[in-house]
Formats: C-alpha cells, structure tokens, sequence
C-alpha cells in the first residue's frame, strides 16, 4: 500500500529515519530549494530516492488541499514493530521500559502532539488499539512533525490484555484520569519501568482499561477550565515522567 507524506519537516524525518521503502520526492516547482528542501533534497540523493519536480497545482490535487508545503514523499505504509520490540530497545538502551498507550484516540491532531512530546523525552515505545481509533496516517506523521518515523509504534487488538502483558513484564502502568482517586502529578513517583495510559478525548479512559492500570494521575489545575485536552495533558505527564528519570541519573 502507498502512502503520500507530505509537509517539510515530516518528510525530512522520514527520510532521515530511512525505516520506510521511499519511492520518489516530489518538490513543487514554485519553491526555493534552500534551507530545509535544499537539506531534503540532499538527503534524497544520498539514499538514491528519485526527484521529482511538478506544478504546485498538481501538488494540490494529489494531497486534496493538504498543507504540503511543497513537498510529498511516496512511500510504504508505515512500519509498525511488535510490542517486544520497545521492550527490547529499552534493555537495549540500559534503561527502565517508558511507555506510551494511546486509549483510543481520535484526533490527528493530538495524537500527533503526544507522539512528538514522546519522541522528544526518548520513550520507548507506543501502542495504539488497530480499530476506532486514529493509527500512523499522513496527516499523524504531518501533525508529528514527523516523529512519528523515529518511534517504535505497535497496533494491539486490545489494550486492556496489553497493559495486562505489560505487567507481567514488570512494568507499572499509569492511567491519566482527572478523578479524586487519582494522584496528584506532582505527588506520583514515575521514575519505574512506566507505560502512561492516555484516554479519548471527551470520555477518557475505557472502565476495563481504568480498572486495570496500576495508579492513576491527575494534573492539579488551579483555573476555571475543567480539563486539559488529551494530548496536553499527556505531553505534561510524559515530561514529567522524564524529568524524574533524568533527575534520579544525575
């Protein structure tokens, strides 16, 4: 299956990534080739992927109105790894497992935000569940900035069994849920072999999801707003979660 990236800075971090089969770079005629296309282009020729030049109407057509900017990468579809495999990367690194479980998001958008924040902070790994929710689509990799393509992301058939596995392997799973059962962010001790549970937006966490994560945390809000949205919310905790790793190996 083919997928059409698009957008400077993803296309830039898939090729640098190179994890995918990259068919052609498409650069509109119409944009200066300095900076970071002239960096895009250099990295398409130096790992023999085909240039090609068109009109940015024909840019426009192809990716539907897409903020390209000027550039499209046709490649294959995205490449997911298995849940073993963040497991490994991180015995791999020396470091205590940090994960990220996506409960059925919806929204480009913030998925993309929470994988950018989670490439960011050197998690290990993402799950995603493989139906009703937003998987590693163009518009994901674009909203990413293109971290997407230096993550190690799995599709699992149920969340749930995953957390569940997880914990076999002895890693303690944190739920992020604004409720009075939850613990303080400031108060949680995340420096442990840690997967984040982030729920959908609007309603959360799924009940099984909930009841089966180890602790749940909440972020103190001192406004009149209820809540953060997901992927703020995440982002804060994933940071948090890093910054006591770092804290601790200092």
């Amino acid at each position: 299956m083919t997928e059409l990236l698009y957008g400077r800075n993803a296309v830039r971090e898939a090729l640098r990534a190179n994890r995918r089969t990259i068919k052609r770079l498409v650069v509109s005629n119409g944009v200066q080739e300095t900076g970071i296309i002239a960096e895009i282009i250099k990295l398409a020729e130096q790992i023999g992927v085909p240039v090609q030049r068109v009109e940015r109407q024909q840019l426009d057509k192809q990716l539907r109105d897409a903020n390209h900017q000027g550039v499209m990468l046709e490649t294959n579809e995205y490449p997911y790894v298995e849940l073993e495999d963040c497991l490994a990367y991180a015995a791999e690194r020396n470091e205590p497992p940090l994960l990220l479980l996506l409960d059925h998001l919806q929204d480009p958008q913030n998925i993309g935000t929470l994988l950018r924040t989670a490439e960011v902070v050197g998690v290990h790994g993402v799950a995603i569940p493989g139906r009703r929710a937003a998987e590693i689509t163009p518009a994901v990799v674009n909203a990413s900035s293109g971290a997407t393509e230096h993550l190690r992301v799995v599709l699992v058939g149920n969340l749930a069994q995953t957390i569940a596995t997880l914990q076999r392997e002895g890693v303690w799973v944190v739920g992020l849920e604004d409720d009075e059962q939850a613990q303080d962010l400031d108060a949680a001790d995340l420096n442990l072999p840690l997967a984040l549970v982030v729920g959908a937006e609007g309603p959360g966490l799924a009940r099984l999801v909930r009841e089966r994560c180890d602790f749940l945390v909440r972020l103190p809000m001192a406004g009149q707003i209820a809540s953060l949205n997901a992927s703020v919310a995440g982002s804060i905790t994933l940071y948090n979660a890093w910054r006591q790793r770092k804290k601790v190996a200092e």
